[in-house]
């Protein structure tokens, strides 16, 4: 893919609970308002989840205090991944 519909970043979970229901929910909900394929992951985990699956984002159970990776490839890359960098750097808008 062209760097203009692939796009990646990380930000740091800073939720005391990690990253639990709530913010998974708003997470994916964000991420399926983009139609980019998104994907993310912890720092301790080696596998990718779908960024617009709730049972996906939940199962990856990131603490506080890690490193969540985002990746994305489709039109919208780019303000996919920096929309849901924000969300997170905000603490999930809690």
């Amino acid at each position: 893919m062209s760097p203009e519909t692939s796009a990646s970043s990380s930000a740091v979970i800073n939720d005391p609970i990690g990253l639990h229901a709530r913010p998974a929910v708003k997470l994916t909900k964000l991420a399926k308002s983009f139609s980019s394929d998104i994907e993310i992951r912890p720092e301790t985990a080696e596998k990718w989840a779908n960024a617009k699956s709730p049972n996906a984002v939940m199962k990856l159970r990131a603490a506080n205090g890690e490193t969540l990776h985002i990746r994305a490839n489709g039109d919208d890359a780019q303000t996919s991944v920096r929309a849901l960098v924000d969300l997170i750097n905000k603490n999930f808008d809690g």
